[in-house]
């Protein structure tokens, strides 16, 4: 819940978490503050002396994802193979800031994004193996697909009119595939019962220490639903040996693979056009290994 004062993101600051701690924990007030530098888009983190970070929301359509990763992350935890985000203390809001938000304890390492993997063989069987126990975990009034998870696990029919309007940002071949890809991907419905899935399984939020998978971040888009959004990985960043081993521990059948694909072109349909250029360099690579047909 969230108090009648908006969320400015540019206000959100080590000025305002020292405030916010002092006012609700004081027994952390005297540990230093700093921002972390890849902390994500949609929320704001910032170190709390060694051990802790805070995590607050940037914008009114990322409170709901406060609660749910409180509420789940404890119960998930204990049943996934790789460390998750433990959360130490639960933050109210406040006429300083008028949404939740939290405390977590701070893991080291790495994001992907930034560090050298030494079998990265063993990293895509160690994802997989991670995203299969996350699917095995119990779904008993877990939340479904909605806004808490930017739709992630939903029917991709609700971006249908969406992929319709972007569709003009490719043309001739990628413009071909992309319609084409994404109509298998509507036919292909998911036919299993919904279960666990993360939601983003992009390179900044996986850790990575001593050169292994350490630890899997945000949960902010999990939900209960379909997982083929976490297929992704395949076009997005894996190669070789390790996407085939990735597909080959994933374990999901030829549907989820089509619907994965889908996922694949309305991202980059969303990127292709996108500052900064790096967004676009992602967008041209999904495109390229789809064309490959990987």
């Amino acid at each position: 819940m969230t108090t009648g004062t908006p969320i400015h993101a540019d206000a959100i600051d080590a000025d305002l978490v020292r405030a916010l701690i002092a006012e609700q924990h004081p027994r952390w007030a005297d540990l230093p503050v700093r921002p972390v530098a890849d902390g994500g888009n949609d929320h704001r983190m910032f170190r709390l002396g060694e051990d802790l970070a805070v995590r607050l929301p940037s914008a009114p359509g990322y409170v709901p994802q406060v609660a749910k990763e409180q509420t789940w992350l404890p119960r998930l935890a204990p049943h996934l193979p790789l460390p998750v985000p433990e959360v130490r203390a639960v933050g109210e809001p406040s006429e300083r800031f008028p949404a939740p938000w939290s405390v977590y304890g701070w893991r080291p390492g790495t994001p992907l994004a930034r560090s050298a993997v030494e079998d990265p063989v063993r990293l895509a069987g160690d994802l997989a193996q991670f995203l299969v126990a996350l699917r095995g975990c119990d779904t008993t009034g877990a939340p479904g697909p909605g806004l808490h998870s930017a739709f992630r696990g939903g029917p991709l029919a609700h971006w249908d009119d969406e992929v319709g309007d972007i569709l003009h940002r490719v043309h001739g071949r990628d413009r071909d595939l992309a319609a084409g890809l994404w109509r298998d991907a509507l036919d292909a419905p998911p036919t299993g019962a919904p279960t666990w899935l993360h939601g983003d399984v992009a390179v900044n939020n996986l850790l990575v220490r001593d050169g292994v998978l350490a630890a899997v971040l945000d949960f902010g888009c999990s939900a209960v639903g379909d997982t083929a959004c976490d297929t992704t990985p395949v076009w997005t960043w894996l190669s070789g040996a390790a996407r085939d081993v990735f597909r080959a521990e994933l374990g999901v059948d030829d549907a989820t693979w089509a619907r994965g694909r889908g996922w694949a072109v309305w991202k980059a349909l969303i990127l292709v056009t996108n500052e900064p250029p790096e967004q676009r360099r992602l967008a041209r690579h999904v495109l390229d290994e789809l064309h490959a047909g990987v």
